[in-house]
């Protein structure tokens, strides 16, 4: 098996040193991010590996998990999220659960970490295999265990991730590998290299293949569902989109669809602009335009409620009325950080809601689900034409969870339960993945960050909440253990933000990079890929709340900031009279 990936990650080694001496400043970025930077063609390509900050921390130096200064094991990773983390969800005063679900379009869009190429099973109905071999890493599971004990469970499957020195004798240091383009490109719906997307389209008219059903266009049935769904029949709802994970929840199949049908709307009005453009140009400019507007939405939109408005503009990521930005520089190199995505980038995890609410077109509530019932199985949002605006209404007006110490019981005991009456626990699944990752811990990042770390327990008052030194310290043996993602979420919020000052850090450093090391980011003025000024300008009228009324026919009114709650200052009005691109600029 290692063998064969193996050559698999040579073959795209070749094929990035090909691009090399291939790479032309053409007016479309290719799919699998190559050649984005002409002088350093695989900055940001699918099959490469994370950057880092710093250095990893593995145990032996190379390859081995994180263990503790002293040498002895880290604290159970599910110890710590039953008797650390607190249990239920405290609903944001401010905050739609489309923020939330939002976030997990962008977490996927930027990356896959590369698992294995065949399942292994290190525990088998929580039983702890014989012989299980060096890619497990099982989480133990207690005797006192509140939930998995009294269900005979003793472990929590858990698989390392594939990483360089599985692949090569010379290696000195393991590095994971993003099996996606770290770019804002809307690879979830454009597929990362030729062959995903030639897969999912039409080739007719610029579109994206849909089919029809229930008087609605869906994204293809995927002729491998059992690689991607829990399906209960054939006839159930499996999507082929651009990645993957489409089907993991109702709430993220709702955004991949928004986007294939964005995309098809463009293509379409483009067509009728443009009848003598072919197949090619239509879906290449339809397939700008929507990245584009997506990445509007992410930088303008989105991220200011993490990071604050005022914030952003001190670090020159400010929004820009007129103009061009022209901050590319092709020094920087976009390439996903190890730490934000394995540790930093999850901390949405515990603003997910374990129940999804219906709302008719009154935002009258009306059913709910619970969201583990429907796991990478989306078919409820084609059982009747009023399930998917419904749901739709509903990731628009329930509020999502606080970024805080607490857990929805469905992320923390049963995640992805099937038809088990036990799951899995995502938090404890974090602490563990990033562990196995090599991430140094809170205090290195905060030197990181700030040229200051804790020498005891009590410096780490100025950053965390009242109460976590006295409690993570019955843990930890050290400050220096202090995992990561254990610490963000313990930390102060910065006022007018929903990340502390080492999480901040960290999503700036990334953005920054995302950004500034995209040459065809929407609102660069480069030669040959930039957008006219007067295109630039319509662009800017993108919106998520608008992007969603277009994309359903069903739903007629929406709050004019689709990630903010409604309310007399963001009123629920007619889909209408918000803002839209005028496409007639593209001609």
């Amino acid at each position: 098996m290692i063998k064969s990936y193996g050559l698999i990650i040579v073959l795209v080694a070749i094929g990035l040193r090909e691009a090399l001496g291939q790479c032309t400043s053409t007016l479309y970025r290719s799919f699998d991010g190559t050649c984005n930077n002409l002088q350093n063609p695989s900055w940001g390509a699918a099959d490469t590996v994370f950057s880092r900050l710093i250095p990893a921390n593995y145990a032996d130096g190379k390859l081995s998990p994180s263990r503790a200064k002293d040498g002895s094991d880290l604290p159970n990773a599910r110890l710590l999220s039953v008797e650390v983390f607190e249990e239920g969800v405290q609903n944001s005063p401010s905050f739609a659960l489309v923020n939330m679900q939002f976030g997990q379009i962008v977490a996927h869009d930027m990356a896959l970490t590369r698992g294995v190429l065949e399942p292994i099973t290190c525990c088998a109905n929580g039983l702890l295999q014989p012989n299980p071999g060096p890619r497990c890493f099982a989480i133990a599971i207690s005797d006192s265990d509140p939930v998995f004990s009294a269900r005979g469970i003793e472990c929590l499957n858990f698989i390392r991730t594939i990483n360089t020195c599985d692949l090569s004798r010379n290696c000195t240091q393991a590095e994971q590998l993003n099996s996606v383009t770290s770019f804002l490109d809307l690879s979830v719906v454009y597929g990362n290299s030729v062959s995903d997307n030639i897969r999912i389209r039409s080739l007719d008219s610029g579109l994206l293949k849909v089919e029809q059903r229930v008087g609605q266009e869906w994204p293809p049935r995927n002729p491998n569902a059992t690689t991607s769904c829990s399906l209960r029949s054939p006839v159930e709802s499996c999507y082929l989109t651009g990645d993957s994970r489409a089907n993991q929840s109702p709430h993220l199949a709702i955004l991949q669809v928004t986007f294939v049908r964005e995309h098809n709307r463009i293509a379409r009005r483009l067509k009728a602009l443009n009848p003598s453009w072919d197949d090619e140009k239509l879906f290449q400019v339809a397939r700008r335009i929507n990245i584009a507007q997506y990445q509007h939405i992410v930088y303008y939109e989105w991220l200011p409620g993490y990071l604050g408005q005022n914030y952003m503009q001190s670090i020159g990521l400010t929004y820009q009325t007129t103009g061009f930005s022209n901050d590319y520089s092709s020094t920087v190199n976009p390439s996903v950080i190890n730490s934000h995505t394995t540790a930093a980038f999850r901390f949405f995890h515990s603003s997910i809601q374990g129940t999804l609410k219906f709302y008719e077109e009154s935002r009258q509530s009306l059913t709910s689900i619970d969201i583990n019932d429907h796991t990478n199985n989306p078919t409820i949002l084609e059982q009747t034409s009023s399930r998917y605006p419904d749901l739709l209404r509903g990731m628009t007006t329930q509020p999502m969870g606080l970024h805080d110490i607490s857990i929805d019981p469905a992320m923390k005991h049963f995640l992805f339960r099937s038809n088990r009456m036990f799951g899995t626990d995502l938090k404890a699944l974090d602490i563990q993945r990033a562990r196995d990752h090599g991430l140094p811990g809170y205090n290195d990042f905060a030197y990181y960050c700030f040229k200051q770390r804790a020498s005891v327990w009590e410096d780490f008052n100025l950053t965390l909440i009242p109460g976590a030194v006295q409690l993570l310290s019955t843990y930890y043996k050290s400050v220096d253990d202090l995992d990561l993602s254990v610490g963000l979420a313990f930390e102060k919020k910065i006022d007018g933000t929903q990340t502390g000052l080492v999480m901040r850090c960290i999503l700036t450093e990334q953005f920054g990079r995302t950004r500034k090391g995209d040459r065809f980011f929407y609102e660069n003025g480069q030669a040959n890929v930039g957008f006219t000024a007067g295109q630039l300008q319509e662009i800017r009228k993108a919106n998520m709340a608008r992007i969603l009324c277009d994309t359903s026919a069903d739903v007629q009114q929406m709050q004019p900031a689709a990630f903010l709650l409604p309310s007399r200052t963001n009123p629920i009005g007619p889909c209408n009279a918000l803002p839209t691109p005028n496409l007639k600029v593209f001609t």
